[in-house]
């Protein structure tokens, strides 16, 4: 295990590093809001790439969840965690500014890698995604 994964405390859950605990979900809650109150008592380091591409988008503990995708982005920013190529990244890049700032030196590595990225890549992925990468990618610094 590599020094930054120790930090990321890859064998707490995220109903421990974030708390407070979640209960149970109300028994009409729908699949989404089950899926997450599951997620969030699964340890950080089991947690795969659609269980951050559903994470993320709920904004659930998201300074925990945000470096692990970044991790796996830095590697493969095309990855197809659940639904199409890319769709990892492009629910990581909308994370709110706020968040991004607690990790500018993840932030900026990200947006190089996003930079370099074949721009018919980039054609490929769904309607609006390059507008969104463009604009995590010249995100002004006061809001990095």
């Amino acid at each position: 295990m590599s020094p930054v994964d120790h930090l990321l405390h890859l064998d707490r859950t995220l109903d421990e590093l974030d708390p407070p605990q979640w209960g149970p979900p109300a028994s009409d809650a729908t699949h989404l809001v089950r899926k997450v109150h599951e997620l969030r008592r699964v340890p950080l380091g089991e947690l795969g790439p659609a269980d951050l591409r559903t994470l993320i988008p709920q904004q659930v503990a998201l300074p925990y969840v945000l470096p692990l995708a970044v991790r796996l982005l830095l590697d493969e920013p095309l990855l197809d965690a659940c639904f199409y190529e890319g769709d990892l990244l492009l629910a990581t890049v909308k994370a709110p500014a706020s968040t991004w700032s607690l990790f500018p030196d993840l932030g900026a590595r990200l947006r190089t890698v996003i930079a370099a990225l074949p721009e018919a890549e980039i054609a490929g992925l769904p309607r609006g995604a390059a507008e969104d990468l463009a604009r995590f990618v010249a995100r002004p610094d006061s809001l990095r």
